[in-house]
């Protein structure tokens, strides 16, 4: 063929990091057909969704199976009733939207990545290590990219200092990326940390775009919204999920704030926004729309907060076998990854390795999310109860 590619893929690794690993797993189910390997590694969850979610998606199905009452294409930005919804939960907060601020779409990770397309030539903050779609859509670009070093000095909570020291020179106009709590690192800004970076962003005309995939998570006085911070509005975008808080990993719906006053150029980042949505984007089904009205109504939230529960004292029973053996991590509590240091000096790789060789138990390598994460390992507390008493066992035995 005699097309022009895009060579900014030739950036890329050669595998997504979460194939890679799944990839090493076959190979070794391949020459190990006996073996039967447990996942602390993807973070897809296993229990079923709430009762009050299919109660509604089931109502839903009925619903479009009458001629009265069939749903075709889905409002792009959201059904009115799933936006309220919305805008009801940030209440909850303290935080108040107007929902032509929200825009129900098919996933955090999508509309992540598809924020990328928005915006020109501008410097992008990636802390390190973090999730690799931030990364990745950006180089798929051809943005430069510096790397905010979060490091356990830091409490894997780098400020706008360590920006400026990455960079070596003062911060104009650049995208910045934020994920709390994170992944992979389990870390959770408070006030005063997200209030640093707000200050910074209005300050050098910068936009933050704050992940907050995990915010059901947060137990304590730490903020679920970037929009608790004073002045978020005039310079954050907030993606949010119901995937880890209602189960909706295979359901698929999430939801981006755009503030209305956000403006560069001349343009409405909520008008392109908009606009990109309508020429690229269907819609959430409207099944799906109704199961997440469902998870965000009081009853919905009070199942949903079960749910979570569960995950964390998953949590807390890694926790407890990494303490009896002595190794070094972090998270656990305002997340569900727990954010280890690999014994012994070994690499990320090489750790992953012995896992799957010496005990079958899988995790995902940290050095996949960032050359500071090398060195360490990131497990989940997704996986099931027995399969997480049972990953643990094995770790006893060879940590």
């Amino acid at each position: 063929m005699k097309i022009r590619m895009n060579d900014n893929y030739r950036l890329l690794e050669k595998n997504y990091l979460f194939s890679e690993v799944a990839r090493r797993v076959a190979c070794y189910r391949e020459a190990h057909p006996e073996a039967r390997v447990l996942r602390l590694s993807v973070g897809d969850v296993t229990l079923p969704l709430p009762t009050v979610v299919t109660r509604a998606m089931a109502a839903a199905v009925e619903e479009m199976a009458s001629e009265e009452t069939f749903r075709g294409y889905a409002p792009e930005a959201g059904y009115d009733f799933l936006l309220e919804a919305i805008r009801s939960y940030y209440l909850r907060f303290g935080v108040e939207l107007a929902t032509s601020e929200i825009f129900a779409s098919d996933g955090a990770k999508s509309d992540v990545a598809n924020l990328s397309e928005l915006f020109g030539q501008n410097l992008v903050a990636i802390p390190d290590p973090v999730y690799p779609v931030y990364l990745d859509s950006n180089r798929m670009l051809g943005r430069e990219v510096v790397f905010v070093p979060a490091t356990e000095e830091n409490d894997y909570l780098p400020g706008p200092v360590a920006l400026e020291d990455a960079l070596g020179h003062a911060v104009e106009g650049a995208i910045i990326y934020l994920c709390s709590p994170n992944n992979p690192t389990g870390a959770v800004y408070g006030r005063a940390g997200l209030a640093a970076w707000v200050d910074f962003a209005r300050a050098t005309g910068s936009l933050i775009i704050f992940d907050s995939a995990y915010e059901a998570f947060i137990t304590g006085d730490f903020p679920h919204s970037i929009f608790e911070i004073e002045g978020a509005e005039e310079c954050a975008i907030e993606v949010a999920s119901l995937s880890k808080t209602a189960g909706f990993t295979g359901t698929r719906c999430s939801w981006t704030v755009v503030p209305e006053g956000l403006e560069a150029e001349g343009l409405s980042l909520n008008e392109m926004w908009l606009r990109r949505q309508t020429t690229k984007f269907n819609g959430v089904p409207y099944v799906v729309q109704r199961g997440a009205e469902a998870a965000l109504s009081d009853e919905g939230i009070a199942e949903c907060r079960e749910l979570v529960a569960y995950y964390r004292e998953n949590a807390q029973i890694i926790a407890s076998t990494l303490e009896e053996r002595g190794v070094a991590f972090t998270g656990g509590t305002q997340s569900p990854y727990l954010w280890l240091t690999c014994p012994g000096g070994l690499g990320s790789w090489e750790f992953f390795d012995l896992l799957l060789e010496k005990a079958q138990v899988v995790g995902t390598p940290g050095a996949g999310f960032g050359s500071f994460g090398e060195g360490h390992f990131r497990l989940t507390s997704f996986g099931s109860r027995e399969t997480t008493i049972e990953a643990c066992e094995r770790l006893r035995c060879i940590l």
